[in-house]
């Protein structure tokens, strides 16, 4: 994929954009045994666009070919040395070009902190002259819900998670190729589980004053941690629920965290 061709990035067969309708929902569960679920609230959002799938591997290429893996908060921003418990990073180094492994194409990007996923979006928006970003925890958990048509489900598309989410029963304690699992209502891949996806927020223990117009929360809580989304290989169902939510510090680089990007 030629770095300077802006048609050949959007055209990506895992770039396509989903358009998510604006409305409004409850945002947490207040049934729920995590305060960090509390309390639930409504939530009145525009519309958006998210990404059908996480960002993959071979994504990722041309901005690091383009940037290189630039340190940002005391660490480069993707840990290429990475294996834990044999979910390697998908991108290797060599003579001075960054490949993907073969095979590990189409696997989500992952060892790749908050910063790494925010120059991407960077990155990508200048090249195309749109406004992408990563989305707010609000706006990630709408669509997890299915949007407009509020699905009633625990997981992102049903009430099985094996039908829509890799997780620690079924992955084999590895990344999986993006689009394997049924999508939800909204036609969005792998919201729950194969990884977390980092959110543009501040971690804040509670919803207590959290915005209710779909903005990510960046006042408050903790600058430096950054809130996840949905699970991945490595948890079990309970984190892969729409409402579970947790953070990570922003120049945290872990084998079970990716990002998918939106556009306003």
């Amino acid at each position: 994929m030629p770095q300077s061709s802006a048609s050949n990035i959007l055209n990506h067969p895992h770039l396509q954009m989903i358009h998510v309708e604006g409305g409004t929902f409850w945002m947490g569960d207040d049934e729920s045994d995590d305060n960090y679920e509390k309390p639930a609230h409504k939530v009145s959002l525009s519309s958006f666009y998210l990404g059908q799938y996480p960002v993959t591997n071979e994504q990722f290429i041309p901005f690091l070919n383009e940037l290189g893996n630039q340190v940002e908060g005391g660490r480069t921003w993707v840990n290429f040395e990475g294996s834990y418990l044999g979910a390697r990073c998908g991108i290797m180094e060599n003579a001075g070009t960054f490949e993907c492994i073969p095979g590990l194409e189409q696997h989500p990007m992952i060892y790749v902190s908050w910063y790494g996923a925010q120059s991407y979006c960077k990155w990508l928006s200048d090249k195309t002259g749109k406004n992408y970003r990563l989305p707010s925890e609000a706006e990630w958990e709408y669509a997890a819900r299915g949007g407009k048509h509020k699905s009633p489900f625990i997981y992102s598309g049903s009430n099985h998670l094996n039908e829509v989410g890799w997780y620690d029963v079924n992955s084999h304690r590895e990344t999986k190729r993006v689009g394997m699992k049924l999508p939800n209502q909204l036609g969005l891949y792998d919201m729950s589980g194969n990884v977390y996806e980092w959110c543009a927020d501040h971690w804040h223990e509670n919803y207590d004053g959290a915005p209710d117009d779909g903005s990510a929360w960046t006042t408050g809580g903790e600058d430096r941690g950054r809130v996840v989304r949905g699970g991945s290989w490595f948890n079990d169902g309970n984190d892969c629920r729409v409402s579970d939510r947790f953070r990570y510090f922003t120049y945290s680089r872990n084998n079970f965290i990716g990002f998918r990007v939106a556009r306003s």
